[in-house]
C-alpha cells in the first residue's frame, strides 16, 4: 500500500506565487500621494498670480496700517494731547473759584485766543483718546453750570475702563438725572456705576447714592439690598459708617 508522504514548507519562506499584499497597500499610498501632489502643484500653478497679487494685497494692507499709525494715528494723538492741556487750565482754575465759576468753565469749553476748548477737542478729534477725554470735561463743566441736557449728551459720548474715571462719568450722568428729578433714570445709572470697577471709593458711594435714590422711589426691597453691599463688602468706607441705620430704615419702610 502506498503512503502518503505530506510536503512541509520550510518556515520562512514563501511560494513563489504568494502575494506580499502590504506590498500593493504601500504601493497604492504612495501613488495617491503622488496625485495629490501633482493635483496641488497643478492648483498651484494655475493660481500662482490670484496666490501673488493676494499675498502683495496682505503686505501692501499691513505696511498701510503701519504707516497710518506711524504717521498719523500718533501725531494726532499727540497733537490732540496738547490741544487739551490749554482748557484743562480754566478747568482747573474753575474748581477754586467762586463768583467767576461758569465764565472759567465756559473758556473751558469753547477756548480762547485762537486755542481750541474742550468742545472743539472732541469734535475735532474724536477718534482719538484726548478727544474721548474731552468729552468727560465737557460734560462735567456742563454738569457744574447746571446745563444737565448737555452734560448727559457729553458724559454719553465718554468711554473709559479706568478704574476711577469710568465710574465717576456714569455717577455725573445719574447726577444730572437726578437733579432733573428723572429718578429711575438716575438709579440706572448709578448702579452702573457702583458695578463698572470695585474699588473702596467709587463703588460704594454709588451704591449708596443708589441707595438713597432707590428710597425716594419708594423701592425698599432694593435700597434695602444696596445698602446691605455696602455693609458686607465696604465696610471700611464712609458710607459704611451708619450703614446699619439706613439698612433698617429700608427694612421697615416696607
Amino acid at each position: 500500500m502506498a503512503t502518503y508522504k505530506k510536503k512541509y514548507k520550510p518556515e520562512g519562506k514563501k511560494e513563489a506565487n504568494q502575494i506580499d499584499e502590504s506590498e500593493f497597500e504601500t504601493a497604492g499610498v504612495l501613488n495617491t500621494l503622488d496625485e495629490t501632489a501633482s493635483k496641488s502643484e497643478k492648483w498651484i500653478e494655475k493660481n500662482s498670480k490670484p496666490l501673488f497679487y493676494t499675498l502683495i494685497g496682505i503686505v501692501v494692507v499691513f505696511l498701510a496700517f503701519l504707516g497710518y499709525n506711524s504717521y498719523i494715528v500718533e501725531p494726532n494723538e499727540l497733537e490732540a494731547s496738547n490741544e487739551l492741556a490749554f482748557p484743562r487750565k480754566y478747568f482747573d482754575e474753575a474748581a477754586n473759584a467762586g463768583a467767576g465759576k461758569d465764565s472759567l468753565l465756559n473758556l473751558g469749553l469753547e477756548g480762547a485766543d485762537g486755542k481750541y476748548g474742550f468742545l472743539d477737542i472732541a469734535d475735532s478729534y474724536s477718534g482719538t483718546d484726548a478727544g474721548n477725554l474731552a468729552n468727560y470735561y465737557a460734560g462735567v463743566s456742563y454738569l457744574q453750570m447746571k446745563q444737565y441736557d448737555k452734560a448727559i449728551e457729553f458724559l454719553s459720548k465718554f468711554n473709559s475702563d479706568d478704574e476711577m474715571l469710568g465710574p465717576v462719568a456714569l455717577g455725573a450722568i445719574g447726577d444730572a438725572f437726578s437733579d432733573i428729578d428723572q429718578q429711575n433714570d438716575a438709579l440706572e445709572y448709578y448702579e452702573k456705576a457702583a458695578n463698572k470697577k470695585s474699588n473702596e471709593f467709587t463703588t460704594p458711594m454709588f451704591l449708596f447714592k443708589a441707595g438713597q435714590t432707590a428710597m425716594s422711589l419708594e423701592k425698599y426691597s432694593k435700597a434695602e439690598q444696596l445698602f446691605a453691599q455696602i455693609k458686607e463688602n465696604y465696610s471700611k468706607s464712609d458710607q459704611a459708617k451708619d450703614i446699619e441705620k439706613f439698612i433698617n430704615a429700608a427694612k421697615y419702610a416696607k
